[in-house]
């Protein structure tokens, strides 16, 4: 009889620590998704800065050689992350492919300048930057206009900044959630071993010795629901990428290495805090107050 009451009791906490675990790995795959669209959010609003760029309209009378001496000055500068050459034959042949018709042959002569295309380091594509780098650029004497969208570089960068805040409050709510949903999860678990630590004050253990193995056993529990959660955010990854290729995927593997390694550490020290918690408050209880 005292065996299958020492079985029945085996597999109930075993049955609890696996509720417990998967718990937790749902709860922090729903905080790594949410990291993974900070990090992706960031990196996407990077990549559209950098693509917005400008063009540098040249004069007509520029020498070939003082244009391509601009362009090595160009490349050579912190906030230019790229540039091309387009001469006037080439921008041309672009300009009748879109408008499906020859307009030099109507014309009689190419009215377009030769231009070089920038795009800029992300971190110089506000509005403010921009307007400074135009300066610099029209104290060139080959360049005659600096041209870009103004309304679309104020629009794009109003966004950007919008989208990143509501994200960082998402995700801070959604941070406050799981670590109360982790806790309210470890005291369950922990309650129902009250009677246990209560036994083992009887017996004289001390409270250090007593918090030992719950604290190990709230650590380990926290590591595996972690990896658990990162096994399901990497599914989430792969079948991403394919739909959206370039922007989410493992091409990336430091910001992949910086979110599993965030989900490893929110696992194991929510758990630890909790468990922490949750094992002296009842060191501190009365016999008759652990019946309530």
């Amino acid at each position: 009889m005292a065996k299958t009451d020492h079985t029945t009791t085996r597999r109930k906490l075993r049955s609890s620590y696996f509720t417990t675990t998967i718990s937790i790995a749902l709860v922090l795959f729903l905080l790594g998704i949410i990291g993974l669209l900070m990090l992706n959010a960031n990196r996407l609003s990077v990549y559209v800065k950098e693509n917005l760029g400008f063009t540098i309209l040249l004069k007509d009378n520029a020498r070939e050689a003082e244009v391509k001496r601009l362009e090595k000055i160009l490349n050579t500068t912190d906030f230019i992350k790229s540039t091309e050459y387009v001469d006037k034959e080439q921008a041309a042949e672009e300009l009748q492919a879109e408008l499906g018709e020859d307009f030099v042959e109507f014309l009689g002569y190419n009215p377009l300048l030769s231009s070089i295309d920038v795009k800029l380091y992300a971190d110089y594509t506000s509005p403010d930057s921009i307007a400074k780098v135009e300066r610099i650029l029209l104290d060139f004497s080959q360049v005659k206009e600096v041209y870009y969208q103004k309304d679309l570089i104020h629009l794009v960068h109003k966004n950007v900044r919008r989208i990143t805040f509501i994200l960082a409050l998402f995700a801070i709510l959604l941070l406050t959630i799981a670590i109360a949903l982790i806790n309210n999860t470890i005291r369950l678990s922990v309650y129902s071993k009250r009677f246990l630590i209560r036994t083992m004050q009887l017996v004289g253990a001390t409270k250090g010795f007593i918090r030992k193995p719950f604290l190990a056993s709230g650590i380990l529990n926290g590591f595996l629901a972690a990896v658990l959660a990162i096994m399901l955010l990497s599914l989430l990854v792969y079948f991403s990428s394919k739909e959206l290729a370039g922007v989410i995927g493992f091409n990336n593997i430091e910001l992949i290495a910086i979110l599993f390694g965030f989900v490893i550490v929110a696992g194991m020290f929510i758990t630890f805090i909790s468990t922490f918690v949750s094992v002296n408050k009842y060191l501190r209880l009365k016999t008759d107050d652990l019946y309530f």
